[in-house]
């Protein structure tokens, strides 16, 4: 079963005079609990995909299907709910809300569905990354890598069908980044996410189910994995 489709998505920028197309009507559909690792060189696309499959951005053209629902047209009000309740997703900015601690960032989008649970999900979270004693620094009192594990976090606590993740191990060390990605993949195998990664890690993309090579907006290469 299909758990998101872009449909021949077409994303242009205006720059002055110029109009960009970042993504030239590609399309992509990913299954219900596959892994798929997105690759290419800088300004391929890779990052606007990934906005587009979210629903964090809308395509200049063609439609994204979330489920069998359409989400294109979608409102942000519509969206919203959508997004915390079925998308998990880890930004290259980590986008931690400073005036939060790290258990309050990781907390705060299942506190958005009034779940009880929240806080020991959010403890938990942080003991398997690390960071339990870290739980109640602001983010400016956090390293970058820490940053990046309590944004991960904050993407796992409501059990996303599905992750999206821009380059989610590179702020890591080698150490830490196995530990992130060993909890990704704990979650894939008992088969609650589906997980979409933008990445130039070659360990990685051994271990996807398959990899999508991105050029100049189009989709130039799709094989099962990178051996």
């Amino acid at each position: 079963m299909k758990i998101v489709e872009a449909l021949e998505v077409t994303k242009t920028y205006t720059l002055g005079e110029r109009r960009i197309r970042v993504l030239d009507e590609v399309s992509l559909s990913v299954a219900d609990g596959e892994f798929v690792v997105v690759q290419g060189s800088s300004g391929s696309g890779k990052s606007t995909l990934l906005s587009l499959l979210s629903g964090l951005d809308k395509p200049s053209s063609g439609r994204v299907l979330l489920g069998e629902r359409d989400i294109t047209d979608l409102s942000e009000d519509e969206l919203a709910p959508l997004r915390n309740e079925a998308i998990g997703f880890v930004f290259q900015s980590f986008h931690l809300v400073p005036s939060l601690t790290a258990i309050e960032n990781i907390m705060f989008p299942a506190e958005l569905r009034q779940d009880r649970d929240a806080q020991a999900r959010a403890e938990g979270l942080l003991g398997r990354v690390g960071l339990r004693d870290r739980s109640e620094n602001f983010p400016h009192q956090l390293s970058g890598g820490e940053k990046q594990r309590v944004a991960i976090c904050r993407a796992l606590i409501n059990n996303p069908k599905i992750i999206f993740a821009d380059e989610p191990t590179g702020n890591l060390d080698s150490l830490n980044g196995k530990a992130i990605l060993d909890l990704l993949f704990d979650l894939r195998k008992e088969g609650r996410s589906t997980l979409v990664l933008v990445t130039h890690s070659l360990d990685i993309a051994r271990a996807a189910d398959r990899v999508v090579l991105l050029r100049d907006g189009k989709i130039e290469d799709e094989k099962p994995d990178a051996s």
